[in-house]
């Protein structure tokens, strides 16, 4: 029996590789003989260079970056191998995340994402021809300036100087200069894993509804929302770059607005995007069974989650899904839509978040197997009444 096992990563307990090796290991305990496929997955935010390295065989690279403080802080970015070679996957929280910025140092009006734009000259500079980028967990609210200053742009204000960083600056920004701009990427795939489809200005936009989540007090929001709304009408000037209203400009702080007008990126689906490059449509061929997994199964799971990507595609293959979690809060029929046949916890018992977190591992392995008993016992009773 071939049996797919792509799991998401459990935050704070598990990355998406070893939630495989976990779930394979109780697959192994009924189905020794198994011919079992570990494919971790993710869906564009934490977890997604791990999983696409592991998935295709690649590396793991290191930068010393600029944090969104300014201040230098090692990131992580990948390589991927197989027929995805020159393809670099990048985190932009690995540089520019919330999780980087202590709490009492929140203020999205001086946060920059330079240290992304340093990611992406780094993947450039290791032979990439293709870069995924995933935009969730910023700290920022530049707009993607930082980023393209890292890169060679020149963002100047009234007297021919450089903007300082943070997205407070953008309201003195004059002109754009792109002489000096990183010139492979004409000749680079950019494209963004997102599922944020905020503009970048406005009441939907960047600064009104994630700016609060960065330390905005409402006052900050209005003035980076005016700040960000300058920005759009040069950037439509100088770059003949119209994006403020594209879906997804708004994401992460507005870095998906400058990704799209500095590197001319498209803008994906995060799960689609990940499960489009492990060709996963090819992987399901032939598997009778996918297990999957994440922290909460709820009712968002089926909107951009790699669950639910996963489910669905699984559902087309004619492939049967068990999804293991932490918890469930989705009912049976929101789950059969996803195309979810089974859904179990992993927890055996009462317990605390704390406790099935560090006993994550064994958890798993225990609810898959579980889970592998029940279809074998009805396996069993099919063949017996001769179903």
């Amino acid at each position: 029996m071939y049996i797919v096992v792509a799991p998401q990563s459990l935050k704070g307990s598990l990355d998406a590789p070893d939630v495989g090796e976990a779930i394979a290991a109780g697959i192994r305990r009924v189905w020794p003989d198994a011919d079992i496929r570990i494919v971790p997955v993710a869906d564009g935010g934490e977890g997604t260079v791990r999983a696409l390295v592991a998935a295709t065989g690649g590396t793991l690279r290191h930068a010393r970056v600029t944090g969104p403080l300014g201040e230098p802080v090692d990131a992580e970015y990948g390589m991927l191998g197989g027929n995805r070679a020159g393809t670099a996957v990048i985190e932009m929280a690995a540089a520019s995340g919330l999780p980087l910025v202590p709490p009492d140092k929140r203020d999205p009006r001086v946060t920059t994402t330079h240290g992304t734009g340093e990611l992406m000259r780094a993947a450039l500079d290791a032979g990439a021809r293709r870069l995924l980028i995933g935009i969730g967990g910023s700290a920022t609210n530049d707009g993607g300036a930082g980023m393209a200053q890292a890169l060679g742009a020149r963002l100047l204000g009234a007297q021919g100087n450089e903007l300082p960083a943070g997205g407070a600056a953008l309201a003195r920004l004059e002109r754009i200069d792109l002489s000096g701009l990183d010139s492979r990427l004409k000749n680079v795939e950019v494209q963004v894993a997102g599922d944020v489809t905020n503009p970048l200005c406005g009441p939907e936009g960047a600064s009104a509804v994630y700016g609060p989540q960065k330390g905005a007090t409402p006052e900050m929001v209005g003035e980076l929302d005016a700040a960000l709304t300058h920005y759009g009408e040069i950037l439509k000037r100088d770059l003949g770059a119209d994006v403020a209203n594209t879906p997804g400009a708004g994401a992460a702080g507005g870095l998906g607005a400058g990704l799209l007008a500095f590197a001319h990126a498209q803008l994906v689906p995060g799960a689609q995007l990940v499960l489009e490059t492990l060709e996963f449509a090819h992987i399901l061929e032939g598997a009778a069974l996918v297990f999957t997994a994440e922290g909460q199964l709820d009712s968002q799971t089926a909107y951009g989650k790699a669950v639910g990507a996963v489910a669905a595609a699984a559902r087309k293959a004619g492939a049967r899904v068990v999804a293991l979690t932490g918890s469930i809060t989705a009912d049976e029929a929101a789950l059969a839509k996803m195309g979810i046949d089974a859904a179990l916890s992993i927890c055996n018992g009462p317990m605390s978040l704390e406790e099935s977190m560090a006993q994550a591992r064994s958890l798993l392995s225990d609810a898959t197997a579980r889970a592998a008993r029940l279809i074998a016992l009805g396996e069993a009773m099919s063949k017996r009444e001769g179903v």
